[in-house]
């Protein structure tokens, strides 16, 4: 929903308190039957800071109610459990946001707003106010830039992608590399079974020409001031030491080399600092006018061979992710159980692949202890490989030289490219320069 220029601040606060009373709203059944005594504390707390009454209170009482939801939240809630906890934390975050709005407090509101997205997206039942909410923010408390449209080129200073090839050794051909697109009729019966990638697919996407994702101005643009995103740190998900935490959307682009900045040289960083497998667009929705979903996602395709495939669980059957970052961002070698159109927009991007049935030879992760981050062996698959495809020696693993890398193949893909990768297939990817992609499951 939106809300009036002037009012809206009393116009959503007047919202919620009524929605919350409205025991017909299944979120609201949820959020009952996780927690009476929460749900009945919040519904006060909005009658109160409606009301303009106890608003210092009331702050410290949502405080405990934010802590409480992400608590139960991090131990894994599932179903209508998890649909109570999200709705509780969602509306304590909103709540909390709004009772001591200020210019003072601008910044933290709109950083709580974000997390309401980064934590629950779709399924806190209230995106388009959230989003809504933190423009009103941004109009009333803070600055925003507008952007002039502008022809650019992205930049490049490394090397031809030849050279570049010829440093990955634990890949023997290359991806079939098609310079037109297949019909769809062609794609199901021809091509829809073993990688391809399209020469300059998406070349003609807003995001590479009027509204250029390589650009710093465009991209505060679209956001506006005082957001936050999830990132990764740390080299990649196996490494010791890796950790994820969010950070300033300002200071995130500062960090980066992108084309309307002055060229970064000689610059060595303490961490490698990057934005992978997250819905950007639930932030910034202007980054879904900038992207064409290619027809291939909605072609019925043929059961593949991969025994763990399964298509997404939402409604659109969907699932579009950006991954952004400097060079160096490596995605270790992995599965995933869908079908994947991926479209570099920004950079160059070498890509490494290997078929299914080279598994046994892939030296999986047997447990999740063997990565920091749990979600690698969460699927029960053991979809991530202990090999580093790009740096592996020959005399490490020797059944994945020996067997997988007469099998494999590579790609480096430039602005505009796609790449197709089946179900099941491994793969890994490493930045050659700033990279912003973007993969649709489907």
């Amino acid at each position: 929903m939106t809300f009036n220029a002037s009012g809206w601040h009393h116009e959503f606060m007047q919202f919620l308190a009524e929605d919350l009373s409205d025991d017909a709203n299944p979120l609201t059944r949820a959020l009952v039957k996780c927690s009476r005594p929460a749900y009945s504390a919040l519904t006060s707390i909005a009658r109160d800071v409606l009301a303009g009454k106890s608003i210092q209170r009331s702050c410290l009482l949502l405080d405990s109610l934010i802590t409480d939801s992400r608590r139960h939240l991090s131990s894994k809630a599932t179903g209508k459990s998890l649909a109570g906890w999200m709705r509780l934390y969602t509306d304590s975050c909103l709540l909390r946001s709004l009772a001591d709005l200020g210019p003072s407090t601008a910044l933290e509101s709109i950083a709580r707003l974000d997390s309401i997205i980064i934590t629950c997206g779709i399924a806190s039942g209230r995106l388009d106010s959230i989003l809504s909410i933190i423009k009103c923010i941004q109009r009333s408390y803070l600055s925003i830039n507008s952007f002039c449209a502008y022809a650019t080129a992205s930049r490049s200073t490394l090397a031809n992608n030849d050279e570049l090839r010829g440093n990955l050794y634990a890949s023997s051909s290359d991806v079939l590399l098609l310079l037109d697109a297949p019909s769809l009729l062609s794609f199901k019966t021809n091509y829809s079974k073993s990688p391809f990638a399209i020469s300059g697919f998406a070349c003609d996407w807003p995001a590479l020409v009027e509204h250029p994702w390589c650009s710093t101005a465009y991209l505060h643009s679209i956001s506006g001031p005082g957001r936050v995103i999830p990132v990764e740190i740390g080299v990649d998900y196996r490494a010791q030491g890796w950790t994820q935490e969010l950070m300033k959307w300002d200071d995130f682009l500062a960090y980066l080399d992108l084309d309307d900045k002055p060229l970064l040289t000689n610059t060595t960083r303490d961490h490698i600092i990057y934005l992978a497998q997250h819905n950007l667009s639930l932030q910034f929705p202007e980054l879904l006018k900038d992207i064409i979903v290619p027809d291939y996602v909605y072609v019925s395709l043929d059961p593949p061979e991969f025994c763990h495939y399964r298509p997404p669980g939402n409604d659109e059957q969907l699932v579009i992710n950006m991954w952004l970052g400097p060079k160096g961002t490596i995605s270790p070698a992995h599965t995933d159980p869908y079908h994947n159109l991926f479209v570099q927009v920004v950079g160059r991007k070498m890509v490494w692949l290997a078929p299914p049935n080279m598994t046994a030879s892939m030296y999986p992760s047997s447990s999740s202890e063997d990565a920091q981050n749990p979600d690698v062996s969460s699927s029960g698959i053991n979809n991530t490989s202990c090999v580093d495809v790009f740096n592996s020696a020959g005399e490490e693993f020797p059944d994945f030289w020996e067997n997988v890398v007469p099998k494999a193949m590579s790609i480096i893909l430039k602005p505009g490219d796609l790449l197709y990768i089946p179900p099941g297939w491994w793969h890994a990817m490493r930045s050659e320069e700033t990279s912003f992609s973007v993969s649709m499951w489907f």
